[in-house]
């Protein structure tokens, strides 16, 4: 059978836009190029099966292309039902990948797609938040026992993969790359940080400067958030549960409070968590009329939206992406992106130059993982320090720049133990 044959897309007609942004993304991201390069001359995944589960738009879709010219027989599908976009769906197909995806499948349509995709009995997986993984672990064991390894994108993704390691439960290696430095100082802070604000922009045309942001998390994505929020001219305020982190955000310059006190004064939400109900029914209580909630943590679960409608006596839709409750007294509150990801759901995801360094790190692991999967053990396991420096070596080539290097001197300098 043939990829369109074989593939579940919306709409084969839209290739050609599709093939446009693949273009546009591919011009922007030379380290991912450099890397097809040593691919398409090494064939490291050839004879292999390799499924992805990403947010499926242009950059992941170049991504799979570069895996494919490793040699890869590769089969993708989304890891969000609002960030798939169509027209690069069809485009892939063209291209010779087994697409299993669509804009805004139901919940269960969504989970018959992760499926499918795995059904492929892949040799390798790239997950993004762990669905692949817990699909795998739970209602299709079967499909596992092929599986060699794999490589995991989010910090939620790898929350839940560190859970099932501690149980015992994890049946093959995978490396964490979003723990590596290339992914957080990079892609978490200025790929969300501007990414975000991208999506919130485009999506209400209302004016930041001189509000109140609530960012509500100050990890590596709240930090990248914050630090946006304020260059546009807001007023930020961070929320914390991790007395450190409260610290650093003072420090940077933020007030910090607890949430029911924030709500009070926000303006505009974002939630970058990785947790529940971070804003829920106590805070709806307290906040602005006109208060707009976003969130950019994988899981639509971060704003609570069943206690946000039982608060209030309408819903409606004001403008694509934006969602109005109106409360039993009057306030209007409004969520964007059904809770989603604003930054793919409302945009189009963190910029190409940005991706360009994850998504390496993506493909460098893969191969890793394959190389070495039967020495890694049921572990999740760190991206090796080698490729991360790699990856920014040839990120800080692409932008004509360079660096220092140690002489002999002071590499012994460094290595010795004695008085100096």
């Amino acid at each position: 059978m043939t990829t369109v044959e074989k593939s579940i897309v919306t709409d084969m007609t839209l290739a050609p836009e599709g093939h446009l942004k693949i273009d546009w993304v591919q011009a922007h991201m030379p380290v991912l190029n450099r890397i097809r390069e040593q691919f398409e001359k090494e064939q490291p995944f050839k004879g292999l099966k390799v499924t992805i589960s990403l947010h499926l738009e242009a950059k992941t879709a170049y991504l799979a292309k570069v895996v494919k010219a490793g040699g890869a027989d590769v089969t993708i599908t989304g890891s969000n039902p609002l960030s798939t976009q169509d027209d690069v769906c069809a485009a892939l197909v063209e291209d010779g990948i087994t697409v299993f995806a669509k804009y805004n499948p139901s919940p269960e349509e969504y989970k018959e797609l992760l499926i499918k995709a795995l059904e492929t009995k892949p040799d390798l997986i790239i997950d993004d938040g762990g669905d692949l993984v817990s699909i795998l672990h739970s209602e299709r064991k079967d499909l596992a026992a092929q599986v060699r390894g794999g490589a995991e994108e989010t910090t939620t993704g790898i929350l839940r993969l560190k859970a099932m390691e501690k149980e015992g439960k994890l049946e093959f290696p995978m490396v964490a790359v979003n723990d590596a430095f290339c992914k957080y100082l990079f892609d978490n802070r200025y790929g969300t940080g501007q990414s975000v604000w991208d999506g919130i922009n485009r999506t209400t045309n209302l004016v930041v400067a001189g509000k109140t942001v609530v960012v509500v998390g100050y990890g590596w994505c709240g930090k990248g958030v914050a630090m946006r929020a304020k260059g546009l001219g807001a007023n930020v305020i961070v929320t914390e549960i991790d007395a450190i982190k409260g610290v650093e955000a003072y420090m940077d310059g933020f007030a910090v409070m607890p949430m029911v006190e924030a709500a009070k004064l926000g303006d505009f939400f974002v939630t970058v968590t990785g947790n529940r109900d971070v804003i829920r029914g106590e805070h709806y209580k307290v906040m602005k009329d006109g208060a707009i909630l976003s969130n950019a943590g994988h899981f639509d679960v971060e704003v609570n939206k069943p206690e946000l409608e039982a608060q209030s006596v309408s819903k409606r839709t004001v403008r694509r992406n934006i969602e109005e409750y109106q409360l039993t007294d009057g306030r209007k509150i409004y969520v964007l992106a059904e809770g989603r990801l604003v930054n793919l759901a409302a945009g189009d995801g963190h910029p190409a130059e940005i991706m360009d360094m994850t998504f390496a790190l993506q493909a460098m692991s893969l191969k890793y993982v394959n190389d070495e999967y039967k020495n890694l053990g049921k572990t999740v396991v760190n991206v090796p320090y080698v490729l991360d420096e790699q990856v920014a070596r040839f990120k800080l080539e692409s932008l004509g720049t360079s660096i220092d290097s140690l002489s002999d001197e002071q590499k012994l300098y460094l290595d010795s133990w004695a008085e100096h």
